[in-house]
């Protein structure tokens, strides 16, 4: 679906996002090389893309067992960062750095357990007056879809983002040109480098094939594709303690394959690990986004 958007640079504007005590947005709608995107500056001064409702086919019938069969989803608009989450980022939230990397500000956080990531996104949603989406009173903090607070993408959520309205497997061609969009094995030297270094894709996201994996909301299970719903899916249900969650999207220490838009990961969420050291493991927030909110941003 395309989200068709002036191309006039707009400053100075002010949305006041759901009515009164909700956090103030400025609102920038610009063309880039690659397409036209609109992005928002949240209260804590978070760069964020509108991501706008679609369908697409999720998963393929050429890569591995689990990205397969592949099958039409349609996706909810929402806001989702600009950028992987970094060290000042998560630092603002009061949270400590796990990191291994923190030489600059701008590197993407690591080494992130899955229940910090959420209580990340906890903390920014109340910095920002926004309802949190998890629920810290229940073992695995459930997430409540229907608040306006930051949350981890669900998978479908991250692949619709990062195919950016192809069907392929990088949305900027062939992975000759990973390079060129990704830090990942090949170029990366064994190690994360600040964010947006490289190109964004077509919808102005930036390190979603490399630099860093993201946690998303999801049980992992080889299988689900089998059986996902058609609108929205929010994944399979937890089966027990610590089951794997999805990680999407290639880092640093991935292969060219690894960072394509449909490699599925599952990985341990480390909340019951003290050693929990997985140092291509990052975040990446979205938050939903109502149709009254998308209207007032397609006016702009």
């Amino acid at each position: 679906m395309q989200f068709s958007l002036r191309t006039l640079l707009i400053t100075g504007v002010i949305l006041s996002i759901l009515g009164c005590g909700k956090p103030e947005y400025s609102v920038k709608s610009e063309t880039k090389a690659e397409t036209k995107t609109t992005e928002i500056v949240s209260k804590l001064g978070v760069w964020m893309v509108a991501v706008p409702a679609g369908e697409f086919t999720m998963g393929s019938a050429e890569g591995n067992p689990d990205e397969a069969p592949p099958h039409k989803v349609s996706v909810s608009a929402f806001l989702m960062d600009k950028y992987p989450v970094t060290n000042e980022m998560y630092q603002k939230a009061q949270i400590p750095n796990p990191s291994h990397w923190q030489d600059s500000p701008k590197q993407p956080v690591e080494r992130v357990r899955w229940r910090d990531a959420k209580l990340y996104c906890n903390e920014r949603s109340r910095l920002e007056g926004l309802k949190p989406a998890y629920d810290e009173k229940t073992p695995e903090w459930v997430c409540d879809y229907s608040a306006d607070g930051y949350r981890l993408p669900t998978e479908a959520e991250w692949e619709y983002a990062a195919r950016a309205g192809t069907e392929q497997s990088y949305d900027f061609g062939t992975k000759d040109n990973l390079r060129q969009y990704a830090w990942f094995a090949e170029n990366s030297e064994q190690k994360t480098h600040a964010v947006g270094e490289k190109r964004p894709n077509k919808w102005g996201l930036y390190d979603m094939y490399g630099n860093v994996s993201v946690w998303c909301e999801d049980v992992y299970d080889p299988n689900f594709y089998k059986t996902s719903h058609a609108a929205d899916p929010h994944g399979p249900l937890s089966t027990g303690k610590d089951v794997k969650r999805v990680l999407r999207g290639g880092s640093w220490k991935s292969s060219a394959d690894m960072c394509r838009a449909t490699y599925r990961q599952g990985e341990r969420t480390g909340n019951t690990d003290a050693c929990f050291s997985t140092d291509y493991c990052g975040l990446r927030c979205v938050r939903k986004m109502s149709p009254e909110e998308l209207a007032k941003l397609a006016k702009k």
